[in-house]
């Protein structure tokens, strides 16, 4: 009961939150929106007649710089392929037509645009020898990294859900998760990402930038463009403090809830093939949840004295590089279902290929 009630806050809590906020703290938002109209006023005066961007990048340290675009390179294409693979062979294997699978078809999708936001532009401005972004393309990168980023927030969390209810409640599986609680749970995620997106792009972009116009990184990351606003932005940090809390601990203690159940019911199984089974597709769902909630957290949620440039980039690498690599490759690596899917499909093709050759 506690996990349902939980879920269903998970889902309905970003429509409590547009509630919310006229009803009960207007007076808290008219007073960041009158600090943005400020900010907006002033930014013909601090700006001045370059609005670009420059990247410090990965590629900065020309003894590693070839070998880092080459790692980049191959993690990059390998995620595309891996969860390309995924979504194919989870929609047109009849056999994978489950739920689990259904969600994991769009944790797929929106890894491949997440690692699409960012990656390519690092390295075609490696290979043209430049690291400017406009304005403009800094704040569509920094919108839709908010929004990938945070749709993928929530629908980790709840591929928890899922797998909780498969092992503690399978007689009710069916009904706990139907098609239409499938899509609610992409719907919610989607919307919890757009909310997120909405609400601090925005505000962010609207600082003016009067320093130093570079970014000490490799993407337009909300702490590293906030750097560089020479206006005061703690009201603001304390908001999207506050916001990415809510965004990363909702569904990390759905989480944490849902895989101390799991725990439970696992131990006290008396088939020793049904414990492995159990057990194998846990660890590589909490592998995925590790990497990926534990460098936001660092990211988003410890206080600046403990962060320095060059750790942010690394924290940053692997939520925003590494985990849409790993995601596909941990989930059919470690999954019979779908790497008896992988065959059967390598089967067709090659029948398909003789059928041709027969006929030519």
């Amino acid at each position: 009961y506690f996990l349902q009630t939980f879920t269903s806050f998970c889902l309905t809590i970003n429509l409590y939150v547009l509630i919310l906020i006229p009803c009960e703290y207007s007076h808290f938002i008219w007073k960041i929106l009158g600090h943005s109209s400020t900010i907006m006023g002033s930014m013909e005066v601090y700006n001045t007649s370059s609005t670009d961007f420059t990247l410090m990048g990965l590629f900065n340290k020309k003894d590693i710089s070839g070998l880092l675009f080459a790692i980049v390179s191959i993690i990059f294409f390998t995620a595309l392929m891996a969860n390309g693979i995924m979504i194919f062979l989870i929609h047109t294997d009849s056999r994978l037509h489950t739920p689990m699978y259904f969600l994991l078809s769009h944790l797929s999708f929106i890894d491949m645009m997440y690692i699409s936001t960012i990656v390519p532009k690092m390295l075609v401005d490696y290979l043209l020898g430049q690291r400017t972004i406009s304005f403009m393309g800094c704040t569509a990168q920094h919108f839709l990294y908010l929004t990938l980023v945070g749709a993928e927030f929530f629908l980790l969390g709840l591929m928890a859900y899922d797998r909780y209810v498969a092992i503690c409640n399978p007689l009710r599986y069916p009904v706990l998760m139907s098609r239409q609680v499938c899509w609610m749970i992409i719907a919610g995620s989607w919307f919890g990402g757009f909310l997120d997106g909405f609400l601090l792009t925005p505000i962010t972009m609207t600082f003016p930038f009067c320093n130093s116009r570079e970014i000490n990184h490799f993407f337009c990351e909300a702490p590293a463009v906030l750097s560089l606003a020479c206006a005061d932005t703690a009201l603001y940090e304390t908001v999207m403090y506050v916001c990415c809390v809510l965004m990363l601990l909702i569904p990390f203690s759905v989480v944490i809830a849902s895989y101390a159940q799991i725990l439970t019911t696992v131990h006290h199984m008396s088939s020793v093939e049904g414990r492995k089974k159990a057990f194998a597709t846990c660890s590589s769902h909490m592998t995925v949840v590790t990497l990926f909630y534990g460098a936001a957290m660092y990211t988003y949620m410890l206080p600046h004295s403990y962060h320095s440039p060059a750790q942010d980039t690394v924290f940053s690498v692997f939520y925003t590089i590494l985990t849409p690599m790993l995601n596909p490759l941990i989930y059919s690596l470690r999954n019979k279902d779908v790497t008896g899917a992988l065959k059967r499909a390598m089967g067709r093709f090659k029948c398909t290929q003789k059928v041709s050759g027969d006929v030519f």
